[in-house]
């Protein structure tokens, strides 16, 4: 469960370095659209600690918000065990480097069902659904692999809260996304993961629909250099790496414009999903 973007570490740097300064857009709100309707998960995060603001929400819908303290960049990932896994195991997981830098042999084990940034000083929120079920709580700092930091449990709520119903929704696939290719500011869009593989969901800013192009036929090709020169500021994180199944939804608030958006993972050959056709030209509107 390693967030290594890409094998070419200029790209991955800089994406990386952009999504830390601009804390993730897309997730650092104010406030994520029906967020007050629905219960409240809290969590707070520092360099080597997380705890738990609250008792966590029975299943159900779950505004997800994230509070981080003297840390540039905290990746919190809510991991639900699957039946007859231990915590234990998963921690001799992580600690085999092999394994965890490719987050699908996590599977064995249960599902990556949030993901998100949290950097010092701007909270970030998002939404989810929560079965019932064992929850880790994992946090990784960069590239490294991510700690278990925390547990939980969710107990079965008798009438589960539903999530708000979102504008759109952007769904990954193998290997491509699916959804509109105009998204609005201030609107709720959830994004979803169905593919098999383990999938990212971000997009970086780009000056114009020509740029966005070639940035897409750069992406293909795996011209690092060419897309350096067309980001035109920092990326913003739908959300980070998802299971199979899980989805998560926020308020967009990322500035109006032409976007690219992409997934970084890595197959097995150690091929980027966009070599794969994992990219394509988006834009945000007023």
């Amino acid at each position: 469960m390693s967030y290594r973007l890409s094998p070419r570490a200029s790209l991955r740097g800089l994406l990386l370095a952009l999504l830390v300064c601009f804390a993730s857009a897309a997730t650092v709100v104010a406030g994520t659209a029906g967020a007050s309707t629905l219960p409240t998960l809290s969590l707070s995060v520092t360099k080597s600690s997380l705890s738990l603001v609250g008792p966590p929400p029975p299943s159900g819908g779950a505004n997800v918000v994230l509070a981080a303290t003297g840390t540039k960049e905290a990746n919190v990932i809510l991991f639900l065990l699957g039946p007859g896994s231990t915590q234990a195991e998963v921690e001799v997981f992580l600690a085999n480097k092999s394994k965890a830098a490719d987050p699908n042999n996590a599977s064995r084990f249960g599902a990556i069902v949030f993901d998100a940034e949290a950097t010092t000083g701007q909270p970030a929120e998002a939404q989810t659904f929560l079965a019932a079920g064992q929850y880790l709580v994992l946090v990784g700092e960069g590239e490294g692999a991510p700690k278990v930091r925390a547990s939980f449990a969710v107990s079965a709520a008798a009438a589960p809260v539903m999530l708000p119903a979102p504008a759109a929704t952007e769904r990954s696939i193998e290997f491509g996304f699916r959804g509109p290719s105009v998204l609005h500011d201030g609107e709720l869009v959830r994004f979803e993961n169905e593919g098999f593989l383990v999938h990212m969901d971000i997009a970086f800013p780009v000056r114009s629909r020509a740029a966005a192009a070639k940035a897409v036929t750069d992406l293909l090709v795996g011209d690092e250099k060419g897309i350096n020169k067309l980001i035109a500021g920092p990326p913003v994180g739908f959300a980070g790496p998802l299971s199979s199944g899980a989805y998560q939804q926020e308020t967009i608030t990322a500035k109006p414009g032409w976007y690219v958006q992409a997934c970084f993972m890595e197959t097995q050959d150690h091929r980027d999903h966009t070599m794969l056709g994992m990219e394509r030209v988006i834009k945000i509107a007023k």
